[in-house]
Order: C-alpha cells, then structure tokens, then sequence
C-alpha cells in the first residue's frame, strides 16, 4: 500500500507514468467505496470495511453511500481514535494516494 511519501517516491522510479487524462476521467466522482476501498481500511483502521467504519462513525448513516454531514470536530475525533491518522484530512490524502498509487499501478 503506498501512501504520502512513498507515492513520491514510487512515482519517480517509473519514468512510463501514464498522464492523468489515461486514468482517471475527470468529469467522473470517484466512489467513496473506491476511495476508501477494503484493503486501505482494514490496513489503518479498526474496522474490516467503510462501511463498518461508517456505522461506528458519528454520523446518522448505517453504510458509506448514506454518509452526510458529520460536524468536523466530532468526525476528527472519531478518525483519531479508530484510524492511524490525526484527523479526517489526513485519513483522506491517505487514501486518495492509496487510489492514485492503484491507479498508477505503483503498489
């Protein structure tokens, strides 16, 4: 799993990286099932999936495609305690590089 630093790194030792444009089509969401795929979860979290993670989180949804609003303070909270990472920002860029890396076929 590459994340932060390592998706740096792993990126400069392959000189044939496709452009963006090749792998990812801008106009299109990327799923939070995608994102925050089984693999990254199990790997930084407490819980074997998003949506377990989701029904445990503080907010009213029981899986991640009901996921609304959860007021900030209480969601860094959450993250802080049940994943590696200090707040929600950080467990975000974490698996956006880990959906980049997969992208780019640097795991």
């Amino acid at each position: 799993m590459v994340i932060g630093a390592d998706l740096e790194a792993a990126a400069e030792s392959h000189a044939d990286l496709p452009d963006a444009d090749e792998v990812y089509d801008r106009e299109e969401p990327i799923p939070l099932s995608a994102l925050f795929d089984d693999a990254f979860v199990a790997a930084h979290t407490d819980f074997e999936t998003f949506d377990e993670l989701v029904a445990a989180s503080p907010s009213d949804a029981d899986v991640a495609g009901d996921l609304g609003e959860v007021p900030s303070g209480l969601w860094d909270e959450f993250v802080a305690e049940h994943t590696d990472f200090a707040d929600e920002e950080a467990f975000v860029m974490a698996a956006r590089d880990n959906w980049v890396a997969k992208k780019l076929d640097l795991e």
